[in-house]
């Protein structure tokens, strides 16, 4: 099998000749830039190649052709033509992160110091605008930073939380255009392209910090309180979001074509660490509906699998998920409550492909030994892998002060278990 071999076999609950490995392909599966670097160093021998960062809110490293052929990577993705911070991945300059990795910053990442000796970001890049992004002192990554106009919750407008969507412009299918002849090119790897605009009501994008002067509903906790005090606004929103959506899912299908094997519809978080952050009953009123109207667009027209981020326990949500008409579960984090892997693939196994699992990054590869990641590893290919219906990677984006040898012992365990 070759790699898009590979993974289409796992899609179809076939079993592979070996598991397929996603490592970069989506802004929930990656690395962060400085393991990246290290990776590059230990493998290729780059010690002065600055990796570019690809998605900058999380700082995710690029893995580049030559990186993946030499981890044995199976999958390759499309981000969105914007960042979360509203910049283009192009006209790269040098950056150090705060651990002393050299990188490269997309152009628009116009960087300055914050009072604690961090970094602040702006949305497109802009400084004559308010801050959107802080990075405090030795971090890896950015926060959010809330701009939030005073609410009159009196004259709510779901227009205010909507202004964000609208269908792709001409630059936007210019760039997808070429994304087309860059996956055609790489035939041979298994595809994902992430659809914009279709994640309702994720955290992340909430406080729109691409957006210069957002309105509506920015602040984070208001927003958790808004859906449950206000569910009939939230569901407005969700409905304009949709109607956008669906038009350029069909323009996207028309483009892409059988180019593409899997869809990332959204990265909205449904679980915390120990349960659920709402009910059952609350994601099949508001949520389920724009789910299953993506998806059965998708479903329709395509032989896409579609794709469903959601971090924490959601053992209670899979049977929501799967009437949705989701076929894939990511980050799948066993770590967290009821969701141990044995019952997961039992109980979901012939209907849910798990992509993600592999390893616990909040704890053993982050904190383990090698011999404890190797381990693990081992143990959850030999669980979610049999009979297929699995494609390998961490439990979210690996980050940035994480042992190389503990990602070196996760390839090594890959490895091995390809030879059986």
């Amino acid at each position: 099998m070759n790699s898009r071999d590979r993974l289409q076999a796992a899609l179809d609950h076939r079993q592979p000749d070996r598991v397929p490995v996603d490592f970069g392909a989506t802004f929930v599966t990656g690395m962060h830039v400085s393991v990246v670097h290290r990776l590059r160093q230990r493998l290729l021998g780059e010690p002065d190649h600055r990796v570019k960062v690809i998605e900058p809110y999380q700082m995710l490293g690029e893995i580049d052709d030559r990186l993946r052929e030499a981890l044995g990577i199976d999958v390759i993705g499309a981000l969105g033509r914007r960042s979360i911070f509203g910049t283009e991945a192009k006209d790269w300059k040098p950056f150090t992160t705060f651990d002393g990795t050299p990188c490269l910053l997309p152009g628009q990442m116009n960087l300055t110091p914050a009072p604690d000796g961090g970094w602040y970001m702006y949305p497109e890049g802009d400084t004559s605008v308010g801050p959107s992004g802080h990075m405090p002192e030795g971090a890896y990554f950015f926060d959010a930073v809330i701009r939030q106009d005073p609410i009159d919750e009196d004259h709510l407008d779901p227009a205010d939380n909507t202004e964000e969507f609208g269908l792709l412009s001409e630059e936007d299918l210019a760039y997808y255009r070429e994304k087309k002849t860059w996956f055609e090119a790489r035939r041979e790897y298994g595809a994902i392209l992430v659809i914009p605009g279709t994640a309702f009501g994720d955290i992340a994008l909430v406080p729109a910090p691409w957006l210069k002067h957002p309105k509506g509903i920015r602040d984070v906790a208001e927003w958790y309180m808004i859906t449950k005090a206000r569910p009939d606004y939230v569901r407005q929103v969700f409905e304009r979001q949709c109607e956008v959506a669906l038009q350029n899912v069909e323009t996207l299908i028309n483009l892409f074509g059988d180019t593409i094997q899997v869809a990332l519809i959204t990265g909205t978080d449904f679980g915390t660490q120990r349960g659920p952050f709402i009910s059952t009953q609350a994601y099949r009123e508001l949520f389920q509906p724009f789910h299953r109207r993506i998806n059965e667009l998708i479903h329709r027209r395509t032989a896409w699998k579609t794709f469903i981020h959601s971090c924490g326990s959601v053992y209670q949500f899979l049977p929501a998920f799967i009437e949705a008409g989701f076929d894939v579960l990511n980050p799948v984090q066993c770590s967290a409550l009821d969701m141990e892997p044995r019952r997961l693939k039992r109980e979901f196994g012939r209907d849910l492909v798990f992509w993600g699992g592999g390893v616990d990054t909040q704890q053993t590869i982050a904190r383990g030994t090698p011999e404890q990641v190797y381990q693990e590893v081992r143990e959850r290919i030999a669980i979610f892998n049999e009979g297929g219906g699995y494609v390998f990677n961490a439990i979210h984006n690996i980050q940035g002060n994480t042992p190389i040898e503990n990602v070196e012992a996760l390839f090594k365990a890959l490895r091995d278990s390809a030879r059986g």
